[in-house]
C-alpha cells in the first residue's frame, strides 16, 4: 500500500484512503426521480398546470409576490437509498437546502422492531423490520465503527454540498459515536464551522439496570454545524420558571403591569416587567422528554423522536418557505413539524414501512399542502446491474443478472429457450428485466413456450408489474393448463450483505378484489371487496392470529379516479390511525363531469407497508 502522507490530524479508518493513498470518494450518481403518488393535489388541479411530460425533480412555478411556497411546489417523500438519493439531488439542489437534520443508527445492539395495531380492535403486534429496512444498520454496523465511519463520512460530504450558503445541519448521536462523529463533521465542515453542541437531556432514563454501577443515561448529543460565516439563526425563548419569576420579579405597582426586576444601575436603572419579557433564551442544554407511550404523536416506530425537539430546531434555523431535509426521517417528524411550521421539506428513508408511517402521518395534519411520495425506481436497478454485473457486452450483462437471480431463487439457467429462463424442481422460471414491468404480453408469450415445450408450472418473477396484469394472466394461465405463481424480486437482491446473509425471499403478490357501482349523475362508487396476501405462511403466527377478517390486513387504500398509466393521484383514501381503527370499505361517491370510458385505479397498503393496486375499466352515461 502506498505511503499516506499526514498533514494534519485526521481520524482514519480502513476504507477511507484507497491502495493509493487518495481519499475514496463517494460514488457520483444522478438518477432520474419517479413520481408514483401525488397527495392531496387533484388530477384537475394538477393537469391544469399544464406541466410537461418531462419535469425536473424541483420545477418552480411563478407565484404571486409574497408568497411563502412558490406555486407548483410539492413537498417530496422519497423511499430509497438516502446516499444515492442525495447524489441524486445535486444537480437541482446543490447549495439551496437551508436545514438539514438527521438521526442516523447510532445504537449497535438495539431493538429496531415495531409495534403496530391490527384490524379494528388494535390489538398490538410486534413487527421486526424487514430486511430491507434493516439494511441500513447491517450498513453501518457490519464491520462495527469503520463500517459506520464510511457510512457517516460519505453521507455527510454529500449534505455538505446541498447546504445553502445559510444553511445548517444538526447530527443526532450518543454516546457510542459522538466523540468520532465530531471529529468526522469537523473534517468535512472545518471546525470553525461548529455552532454549538447540543445536550438534549430527555427526562426518561433509560438503561437503569444496566447502570447499576453507573450513572444512569439520559441525554443524547446533537452536533449544530454551519454551512458558512451567517446561518440562518432566530433566537428561541421559553418561559420562565415559577421559581425564577419568584426569585428575579420581585416588584408590583399594582399598576396593572404586573411583577416586574430592576435591570440596570444609576441613571440607567430600568424596570422590565414579566408580561414584557420573552423569557429565558434557550441555552444549549435542552430539557425536555421523549414521547410519551400515551402521546398522540407516537407512531409505534422505535428511533421516533418528539415533535417538540424538531420544532426548536427548525424554527431557531430556518424560515417560513425555507427547505428543511431529513435523510434518515423514519416515522416522519421532521417532515411533519416542517409541515405545520410553513417550511417546504424533502425526507428520504430507505424503509418501506417508515415511508408509509410518514405519508399517514401528514395526511393526518389538517391542511397538509400536496406533497409526492417518490422513488428511484428502475434507474436505481440499472445502476445497481451495470455496477454489479461486468459481462464484456449488454448481452453478456445481462445473462449474468439472470443467473443471479435464478441462484438466488434455488433454480439452474436453462438453455435453447426464448423466454423461459431457467428451472426448479419441477417449475420453470421466467425473470423480468431490472428497467420494465413484467407485462401481460410477455406473460403470454412465456405460458405459450410453457404450452409447446409441455411444461405444466411456471414461475414468473418480477420487479414490476403491469397494471391489472394479475387477474388476467391468472385466467390465461389456467386456460392453457399451466400452473402459475407471480412473485416479486424483493429489493433486497441489491444489498450485497443481505444475499450473503441469505436473507433473500421471494413472495407471491397479493390478490385484491373491488366493485365499482356507477349511479345516478355519472356517480361512482367503490366498494373493496376482497384482499388476501400470498405467501401467508410466511407471516409471523401472531401476527395471523390477530387476524379475524381479510380487512384487517388492509391499512390504507386509495382511489385514482381517472387513472393515465402514470402517477397515482390520490382522488380518495381511507386510512386507519391509532386512535380511529375502523376502515371504511365503501368509498365516497364520485362524480365524473363528462359521459366515456375511465379507467379506476384502486391502491391497498397493507400493515406490513406493501402496496398492491388493481386497474378496473368503468363506463360512465
Amino acid at each position: 500500500m502506498a505511503k499516506i502522507e499526514i498533514t494534519r490530524t485526521e481520524l482514519v479508518w480502513p476504507g477511507k484512503y484507497d491502495e493509493q493513498g487518495k481519499r475514496v470518494v463517494p460514488p457520483r450518481v444522478n438518477l432520474p426521480f419517479q413520481v408514483i403518488e401525488t397527495i392531496n393535489e387533484s388530477r384537475a388541479t394538477r393537469e391544469a398546470r399544464k406541466r410537461p411530460t418531462q419535469t425536473s425533480l424541483f420545477d418552480y412555478w411563478a407565484g404571486d409576490e409574497g408568497q411563502t411556497f412558490e406555486e407548483g411546489w410539492r413537498n417530496k417523500l422519497i423511499w430509497g437509498d438516502n446516499l444515492l438519493v442525495m447524489s441524486s439531488l445535486l444537480e437541482q439542489y446543490a447549495g439551496k437546502i437551508d436545514v438539514i437534520y438527521i438521526d442516523p443508527p447510532f445504537a449497535t445492539g438495539a431493538d429496531f422492531s415495531t409495534t403496530a395495531p391490527v384490524g379494528e380492535s388494535g390489538a398490538e403486534i410486534s413487527k421486526e423490520q424487514s430486511v430491507v429496512e434493516e439494511k441500513v444498520y447491517r450498513d453501518t454496523w457490519g464491520r462495527g465503527l469503520d463500517s459506520y465511519l464510511e457510512m457517516i463520512a460519505s453521507r455527510l460530504e454529500v449534505a455538505r454540498l446541498l447546504l445553502a450558503p445559510t444553511g445548517s445541519i444538526f447530527v443526532h448521536c450518543d454516546w457510542r459515536v459522538n466523540s468520532v462523529v465530531r471529529l468526522v463533521l469537523d473534517e468535512i465542515f472545518g471546525p470553525g464551522s461548529l455552532r454549538r453542541e447540543v445536550v438534549w437531556d430527555r427526562g426518561n432514563p433509560s438503561g437503569g439496570k444496566a447502570a447499576a454501577n453507573n450513572f444512569i443515561h439520559v441525554h443524547d448529543t446533537i452536533y449544530y454545524y454551519a454551512a458558512g460565516s451567517a446561518p440562518t439563526f432566530n433566537k428561541i425563548y421559553e418561559p420562565y420558571t415559577s421559581e425564577y419569576v419568584a426569585e428575579r420579579f420581585l416588584y408590583d405597582d399594582d399598576d396593572g403591569k404586573g411583577r416586574y426586576r430592576l435591570q440596570g444601575s444609576g441613571a440607567g436603572l430600568r424596570k422590565q416587567y414579566l408580561s414584557q419579557s420573552r423569557g429565558r433564551a434557550v441555552t444549549d442544554v435542552w430539557t425536555m422528554p421523549d414521547i410519551n407511550v400515551m402521546a398522540l404523536e407516537k407512531t409505534g416506530y422505535p428511533t421516533q423522536k418528539p415533535e417538540a425537539l424538531l420544532e426548536r430546531i427548525i424554527k431557531a434555523s430556518s424560515d417560513p418557505g425555507d427547505l428543511v431535509a431529513d435523510f434518515f426521517v423514519g416515522s416522519g417528524t421532521t417532515a411533519a413539524v416542517a409541515e405545520k411550521l410553513g417550511r417546504r421539506w424533502i425526507a428520504v428513508d430507505l424503509g418501506r414501512f417508515a415511508v408509509h408511517t410518514t405519508r399517514k402521518r401528514l395526511m393526518g395534519i389538517e391542511g397538509c399542502r400536496p406533497f409526492e411520495v417518490m422513488n428511484l425506481g428502475k434507474y436505481e436497478r440499472q445502476y445497481w446491474q451495470t455496477s454489479s454485473f461486468h459481462g464484456r457486452d449488454p448481452q453478456q450483462v445481462v445473462f449474468e443478472y439472470l443467473t443471479f437471480i435464478l441462484k438466488l431463487y434455488g433454480a439452474m439457467p436453462v438453455a435453447g429457450m426464448q423466454h423461459i429462463h431457467g428451472k426448479r424442481g419441477g417449475a420453470v422460471i421466467h425473470v423480468g428485466a431490472v428497467d420494465a414491468p413484467v407485462t401481460i404480453d410477455e406473460v403470454v408469450k412465456v405460458l405459450d413456450e410453457c404450452v409447446a415445450t409441455g411444461q405444466k408450472e411456471l414461475h414468473v418473477l418480477g420487479w414490476e408489474w403491469e397494471m391489472g396484469l394479475n387477474d388476467t394472466v391468472d385466467q390465461l394461465a389456467v386456460e392453457r393448463g399451466v400452473r402459475m405463481k407471480l412473485l416479486a424480486i424483493p429489493r433486497e437482491v441489491m444489498e450485497t450483505q443481505a444475499v450473503d446473509r441469505g436473507d433473500i425471499r421471494f413472495f407471491e403478490l397479493a390478490h385484491l378484489d373491488c366493485s365499482i357501482d356507477v349511479q345516478s349523475k355519472r356517480q361512482a362508487v367503490v366498494r373493496l371487496t376482497g384482499f388476501a396476501l400470498s405467501g401467508a405462511d410466511a407471516i409471523d403466527p401472531e401476527v395471523l392470529a390477530k387476524i379475524e377478517k381479510w380487512s384487517d390486513f388492509v391499512d390504507y387504500w386509495a382511489i385514482d379516479w381517472d387513472f393515465k398509466n402514470d402517477t397515482f393521484v390520490n382522488g380518495w383514501v381511507a386510512y386507519r390511525t391509532r386512535k380511529e381503527r375502523r376502515l371504511a370499505l365503501t368509498s365516497d361517491a364520485h362524480a365524473y363531469e363528462a359521459p366515456g370510458t375511465y379507467r379506476v385505479a384502486v391502491k391497498v397498503v397493507d400493515i406490513f407497508g406493501n402496496d398492491t393496486t388493481k386497474v378496473c375499466p368503468v363506463e360512465v352515461h
